[in-house]
């Protein structure tokens, strides 16, 4: 039978990890405009998500302005929304997989078989939605980190990571550890043994019984 604590163990650290991802693509501080240089104007912030960019001013007012032309944003924004965006759907369809394999749930309760492989199944897709989130992640970061250490780039116009890329890198190592968690919960096979053959019944013996 699989492992029902290490099933459980498992959805709970992938479902979190999912919500984290859908969080992470949600926010707007994707990178937050940096301090590096001492005649920047620190009054403001200037932070900038998958879908929108925000000015934060020292009085606490913000205000943010949604990404209104897709063809005029770059290929790394684009191919980074379309991996969170993958990774959410994923994960979404990965949710209703393990649940109807959790050993704790009722449905297919009459095939075990077929129930272990549909958790397997929804391990699989929790990996491969935090795969895609750590992907989509990184590949935001680097770009980042390159513009940053770009001398071309005027240094009011650089940026460093912001919190939305912490989240998502967490979240992605929980969807892939609670994948892992799912994915290793098959039962193991029981070693077969050839049967053992009987060993014949002695013939009786042919002389007379003595009193």
């Amino acid at each position: 039978m699989a492992n029902g604590g290490l099933q459980t163990l498992g959805f709970i650290l992938a479902f979190i990890g999912w919500i984290g991802i859908v969080i992470s693509t949600a926010m707007p501080q994707w990178k937050i405009s940096s301090y590096a240089a001492d005649n920047i104007v620190t009054a403001q912030a200037i932070y900038e998500g998958l879908w929108m960019a925000c000015v934060i001013q020292s009085t606490g007012q913000m205000q943010c302005k949604v990404f209104d032309s897709l063809l005029k944003l770059s290929g790394s924004l684009q191919a980074t929304r379309a991996l969170m965006v993958s990774s959410i759907l994923l994960g979404l369809i990965g949710s209703f997989v393990a649940v109807i394999g959790m050993k704790c749930m009722k449905c297919m309760e009459d095939d075990e078989v077929r129930k272990m492989r549909m958790a397997i199944f929804g391990g699989i897709l929790f990996l491969l939605s935090g795969l895609t989130a750590l992907v989509a992640t990184s590949w935001y970061g680097n770009v980042i980190t390159r513009d940053f250490f770009d001398p071309y780039v005027p240094v009011n116009a650089r940026f460093e990571f912001g919190q939305a890329l912490f989240v998502g890198w967490a979240a992605a190592s929980l969807a892939l550890l609670g994948g892992a968690f799912l994915c290793c919960s098959c039962p193991r096979r029981e070693t077969s043994y050839p049967a053992a053959r009987p060993y014949p019944k002695s013939a009786p013996s042919g002389g007379k019984d003595y009193v």
